[in-house]
């Protein structure tokens, strides 16, 4: 299975730097996610990975071998493209035939690969149905195992569920990462959407303006990130600004804007260092003594409600409670908000302001 390297990479279009100073290493077997906001750069990485276009600087490593110049029909790889690229004058059968008949294989592989893979994407009683006769989820299905029939074992996916209706994509990941895990394969996903990013990999590389910005496991990058940035892109936090009052042994305490000290995870910052703290929704409960908020929006989300708060000191936050539990929530309800000492981090508070370090773009 094939190992990617990227050393250094980095690609101009004129005057703008769509990626820069990139250094990453895909092990054989793994899944692995990049993720991003539109226009971070993510597209054109998996692009030059594929060959697709070239790299300004740097070099591209598939199988230990530098495929940086070598045109994407020679680098042996699979490619699922964002928008559903199949022959429309053939059928589910014809399309992923495809690729064994440009490879040459025998009679028999040309018959019996392309409907083992059919079969794999449970598309097998559609073979006989042109590209306009499916469903959008059976169009990329049909994709999916056109690049599979070719018998690559890098897989590149460019947002191969974006153009898809939410409940097909929810299904379809899930297929995504059983399929290419039972054949060992290697991939690199990319996509904007935090929740697919969090399902499928074993690994998310984060990127921002162009470059890496934090690469982890999906729990490591929800539960520890090691910046600000990912902290507020993976999922969705309370970020708020104070000033280190104490660090302990067991915790850190912070004196928000309005003076109320709360607990952190303990911290490598000294006493008087501005900080942010970054606290989880589902990490917050209503109590007897607290953070004084005043609700400001109630949000009915299925099996919790998303309550929006404003605290004294103008902070907005957010905290979750079950559709279960039995108090009644209503906007301009006063509440006391706590969390403990292991649900909050500390990061340094950036110089050029909290907006403008999380911005998108």
């Amino acid at each position: 299975m094939p190992e990617v390297e990227l050393i250094n990479i980095a690609k101009r279009f004129g005057k703008v730097t769509a990626s820069a100073d990139i250094n990453l290493k895909v092990a054989d077997g793994e899944y692995v996610t990049i993720l991003g906001p539109s226009g971070c750069g993510k597209t054109t990485l998996i692009r030059m990975i594929a060959g697709l276009i070239e790299p300004s600087e740097g070099k591209v490593f598939i199988a230990g071998k530098d495929m940086t110049n070598v045109p994407i029909e020679e680098r042996d790889i699979g490619y699922v493209f964002q928008n559903i690229a199949l022959f429309p004058h053939l059928t589910a059968l014809g399309n992923v035939a495809f690729g064994p008949i440009v490879k040459d294989m025998s009679e028999e592989e040309v018959k019996s690969v392309p409907q083992r893979y059919l079969e794999m994407v449970k598309l097998l009683d559609r073979m006989g149905m042109f590209p306009d006769e499916l469903s959008g989820g059976e169009q990329q299905k049909v994709s999916l195992a056109r690049a599979l029939a070719s018998g690559a074992k890098l897989l590149l996916l460019d947002e191969p569920l974006s153009a898809l209706d939410a409940r097909v994509r929810m299904d379809l990941r899930y297929e995504l990462r059983r399929i290419t895990k039972d054949l060992g394969l290697t991939v690199i996903h990319v996509t904007h959407d935090q929740e697919e990013a969090m399902t499928v990999s074993d690994r998310i590389v984060l990127m921002r303006n162009g470059r890496i910005v934090e690469s982890n496991t999906p729990e490591a990058l929800y539960l520890s990130p090691q910046n600000l940035f990912t902290a507020n892109f993976i999922g969705e936090t309370n970020l708020l600004e104070g000033v280190v009052k104490e660090v302990l042994p067991d915790r850190s305490l912070v004196e928000l804007r309005d003076g109320t000290v709360v607990e952190a995870k303990p911290s490598k910052f000294r006493r008087g260092d501005a900080v942010v703290l970054s606290i989880r929704p589902e990490r917050v409960h209503p109590a007897n003594e607290g953070l004084n908020s005043v609700i400001i929006k109630i949000t009915y989300m299925g099996t919790y409600i998303r309550i929006t708060v404003e605290s004294d000191s103008e902070d907005t936050m957010l905290f979750d409670v079950s559709t279960s539990e039995d108090r009644v929530y209503s906007v301009g309800d006063r509440v006391n908000l706590i969390w403990s000492k292991r649900s909050g981090i500390l990061y340094p508070r950036p110089p050029e302001g909290v907006e403008e370090a999380i911005k998108l773009e």
